[in-house]
């Protein structure tokens, strides 16, 4: 699946040998590429523009990849995929927790790369409402939109990563039921294993942070002991 020619992607890397491969890879499968090569370039060309999707180095001079991702959480939410080195678990799991929608480990494949960005922005569109699912969801002061995909608190938009979106879909889609770990892997579009469920619970966790009051104690967004996690509303 190659990209649309309307979407645009920043590479932020300090490296000009990896910028510019993915540059040209990139632009060959059909993607609109822009590159900077450290987290304050990469600041100037959000400023003026606007992105898809970021694939951001974790391992850069000045301003890491995982603090630029924690700074721009702030008010963006654009998608984040973090390049993170071989093996670097910890970097991977502080990339999760700062914002970050997934990572790949150095060195990987440009096609991989490709796979992972289309899986990304296939979680972007809001989908359809299922049969059945409720217009809006009320997890106390906070409201959830279904059909547009949309978290408001009062008259304030709650800025969604593109992974806490098809998180929150997959939740409206099967309130009152829980879902597995390896089922909200599999409907992320992720590969299996220990990792990419611990990955799951650390996004949990931000999304928690979204509408929970206590979100160490929470009330709609619940663990359920050996099936999951479950979504209950008022």
């Amino acid at each position: 699946m190659s990209g649309q020619p309307d979407t645009h992607l920043l590479i932020v890397d300090d490296d000009e040998r990896i910028r510019s491969l993915l540059q040209k890879f990139l632009r060959r499968n059909g993607f609109w590429v822009s590159a900077a090569r450290d987290a304050a370039h990469a600041r100037r060309l959000l400023d003026g523009l606007d992105f898809d999707l970021i694939v951001l180095d974790v391992m850069m001079p000045g301003e890491d990849g995982i603090s630029l991702t924690r700074s721009l959480r702030e008010d963006l939410a654009t998608p984040i995929l973090l390049l993170t080195a071989k093996g670097e678990t910890s970097d991977r799991i502080r990339g999760l927790e700062a914002g970050a929608d997934d990572y790949l480990a150095k060195p990987f494949e440009p096609k991989e790369l490709l796979l992972r960005i289309n899986a990304i922005l296939r979680r972007m569109p809001p989908p359809e409402p299922e049969a059945g699912a409720m217009a809006v969801l009320r997890l106390g002061g906070v409201r959830y939109d279904v059909e547009r995909g949309e978290m408001w608190s009062g008259t304030d938009l709650i800025r969604l990563t593109a992974t806490e979106s098809q998180l929150m879909r997959l939740f409206s889609a099967h309130v009152g039921e829980p879902i597995s770990r390896t089922q909200l892997v599999e409907d992320l579009g992720r590969d299996g294993g220990q990792a990419q469920e611990r990955a799951v619970d650390v996004q949990i966790t931000r999304l928690r942070r979204k509408f929970e009051s206590d979100p160490k104690q929470p009330r709609y967004l619940q663990t359920v002991r050996g099936a999951g996690y479950m979504l209950v509303t008022d």
